[in-house]
């Protein structure tokens, strides 16, 4: 990271994937905040904050979208910092403030987010004061609807959120709900080529250096998904499977693979895509995928991360 030239006051947090990174700005008039981790990690998440912050209050918290693992850790901060303010896109903000946890997704893919609130939502094309810079907001749908990017023009420091990953990008959920989204995909990373960013802070992974081959390689991912919408399917119930697994850690395969038929967007993906092969033989065939993959491990009867 240190190769990565950043704004004054800014740190990044790069987190394990269970907890998206955090990006703290320290400089100017108030100190921020951007995504705020699962829910699990939140006592380690006020920790690399009040670590940063010393005596100083965090006073504003943003997210990029509200995905379990940006914003999982709101009202752990809520609570520690009770004057903060919290903003987030406009996409969701009734079923926010209304705490819709089915339609915000929480209790349909089995993960948790204890309730927070908001006091403002973010506008996609107008600036916001980070730090003692000005960042433009940018829609980003794909991943998410409703999903932001944040974009500094003189640094040229690109918030990504799941928008651009060193080796691609978030999966696509709203492909998995029936809604045509690999074109919103395609039409962010184009966003992302024309703003030619210099340095990208993803929601995931390491600080990576901008340069054309890594949207291509973006690229790339996407027409393979849009050339199978199965195979993207397959790829994100891995993944949901995978972030199950990074928060229980060890658990027996039978009750995984119980708690995951339960859980109804595996139903709802199972239905779409893979009618074809009970639910249960299906499951046990994908938990045997990741332990083949090398990021589980079976031990007796027992799934466990790796």
């Amino acid at each position: 990271m240190a190769a990565h030239i950043l704004p004054e006051g800014m740190h990044v947090f790069e987190r394990g994937w269970l907890s998206s990174n955090n990006i703290l700005f320290t400089g100017g008039d108030k100190t921020l905040l951007i995504d705020s981790g699962y829910c699990t990690h939140a006592e380690q998440t006020l920790s690399l904050v009040d670590g940063s912050l010393g005596s100083r209050p965090l006073d504003v918290l943003v997210n990029t979208h509200l995905h379990s693992d940006h914003c999982g850790g709101n009202a752990a901060l809520q609570v520690r910092y009770p004057v903060l303010q919290t903003w987030i896109p406009p996409g969701h903000a009734p079923q926010v403030a209304q705490w819709d946890d089915v339609a915000l997704t929480y209790v349909p893919t089995g993960q948790l987010c204890p309730r927070f609130s908001f006091d403002q939502t973010l506008q996609p094309g107008t600036d916001i004061r980070f730090g003692a810079a000005d960042w433009q907001i940018h829609a980003a749908s794909g991943h998410d609807p409703h999903s932001l990017i944040f974009f500094e023009p003189v640094s040229r420091v690109l918030i990504s959120a799941d928008a651009l990953w060193e080796n691609g990008f978030g999966v696509v959920f709203p492909e998995l709900e029936g809604a045509n989204a690999f074109s919103e995909v395609a039409a962010t990373l184009a966003l992302i080529g024309r703003i030619n960013p210099k340095t990208v802070i993803p929601g995931h992974g390491r600080i990576f250096s901008y340069t054309p081959g890594i949207l291509g390689k973006a690229y790339q991912r996407l027409e393979a998904f849009t050339a199978s919408p199965v195979r993207h399917a397959r790829h994100a119930v891995k993944v949901l499977l995978k972030f199950k697994l990074l928060e229980v850690q060890r658990q027996s395969t039978t009750e995984f693979t119980q708690w995951a038929m339960a859980t109804s967007y595996f139903q709802q993906i199972q239905v779409r895509f893979f009618a074809d092969i009970p639910m249960r033989p299906w499951m046990e065939q994908l938990c045997n995928e990741l332990v083949a993959a090398g990021v589980a491990g079976q031990e007796g009867e027992y799934l466990f991360n790796l």
